[in-house]
């Protein structure tokens, strides 16, 4: 196939892009990504213990860094973005209000839907199909946060956006709300450019951040980010973090809110990440009252099933720990309080604690300690 022909199916393959309802379609070159920057930032990275309990990012970091190794044969990444952000005009702004409500639930925005892993990964699988049908047989293979990829820079060189200083993706048109998705190649399609930097000297996300997780630019302590703290670490949650989480029960979006380029940032074109069972409304204490079997239902094909019930009640603990000690909030602590798990009931003990540090009245200890009165009193 020469290159005239190539350029052709390219043109071809950003039309079918567009119509799985992908934001953006870029190619990037494979080649070099061991020896660039962004390698030498990942070493550095792990070197300095900030990946946490994630060992699998250690274990693999030299596939991440070597796309033919992990596919053999692959001189191409073909990268597409995702828009999610909420199908409301006034998303940032009820995302904001839902922060300053200590009762409620937050939930990170790309969670409140399906779960983007399959929604991404089948839509590229089915880009991949229809060029094959095209062009002929060739070899690909999708991914979706699902295999030691560098998203980020595979997607920064297809010219998708620029690395932001929360590291996350950013574009000009889009922001950072969009899920980013791989299609290794053998195909020799022609590359894109990559774009300019636009954060300047903006530092909106460092300062964002609850607890400084973003310890520098481009650089995020992730033992220290509410994301993994609330969503990849499986046991106790600090308690140096715990105020600091505040309402929020699976991930965090400070840095992306706070983000002046996120004012532009699209509505999701797909209903898939539409909000499921309210989770962008819904209050603590609601969420708190599911047992096992109501959060395996309800979470089915949401990603935040992957953290299981257990870890759901841990930070839902946490949340109602820091909300108004009302008598509900200290009711439903109060019916976990002997939980059969040793993590949800330490959490748990934490929550009711700090409402007692605080000078707040324990009904049930009050009428532990309250002297009876005589049948005839009057």
């Amino acid at each position: 196939m020469d290159e005239a022909t190539l350029d052709d199916w390219m043109e071809r393959l950003r039309g079918w892009a567009r119509e799985l309802g992908f934001a953006s379609i870029g190619v990037a070159d494979v080649s070099g990504i061991e020896h660039s920057p962004a390698a030498d930032g990942l070493a550095r990275w792990l070197d300095a213990g900030f990946h946490g309990e994630m060992d699998y990012m250690a274990r693999h970091a030299g596939l991440r860094a070597r796309p033919d190794a992990l596919v053999p044969g692959t001189l191409r990444a073909v990268m597409v973005s995702l828009d999610y952000a909420p199908d409301d005009p006034a998303w940032l702004e009820q995302a904001w209000l839902t922060l300053a409500d200590p009762e409620r639930a937050y939930v990170s925005r790309y969670a409140l839907g399906r779960d983007y892993h399959k929604v991404v990964r089948s839509r590229l699988s089915r880009l991949a199909e229809r060029l094959q049908a095209a062009v002929g047989p060739f070899g690909w293979r999708a991914f979706c946060d699902s295999a030691p990829v560098m998203e980020v820079e595979l997607a920064r060189r297809a010219g998708l956006g620029w690395r932001g200083k929360h590291t996350l993706l950013l574009a000009r048109e889009g922001g950072s709300m969009r899920f980013l998705g791989t299609l290794y190649t053998d195909l020799p399609l022609p590359v894109d450019a990559p774009v300019d930097e636009h954060c300047g000297r903006c530092t909106a996300c460092l300062d964002a951040c609850p607890t400084r997780a973003i310890v520098a630019p481009y650089r995020l302590d992730a033992r220290r980010c509410i994301a993994y703290l609330t969503i990849e670490a499986k046991g106790a949650i600090p308690v140096e973090f715990r105020e600091a989480i505040g309402n929020r029960i699976y991930g965090c979006d400070d840095c992306q809110l706070a983000c002046p380029w996120n004012k532009y940032a699209a509505m999701a074109s797909l209903p898939d990440f539409a909000s499921r069972n309210r989770l962008d409304a819904a209050s603590l204490v609601e969420l708190f009252g599911w047992d096992r079997p109501a959060f395996e239902s309800r979470m089915e094909g949401s990603a935040i099933r992957r953290i299981g019930h257990e870890r759901w009640l841990r930070n839902i603990a946490v949340a109602l720990g820091n909300a108004p000690a009302s008598p509900q909030v200290i009711a439903a602590l109060r019916s976990r309080e002997h939980d059969p798990s040793p993590l949800v009931a330490e959490h748990v003990r934490w929550a009711l604690e700090r409402h007692r540090a605080a000078g707040v009245p324990d009904p049930e200890s009050e009428a532990r300690t309250e002297p009876s009165r005589p049948a005839s009193a009057s």
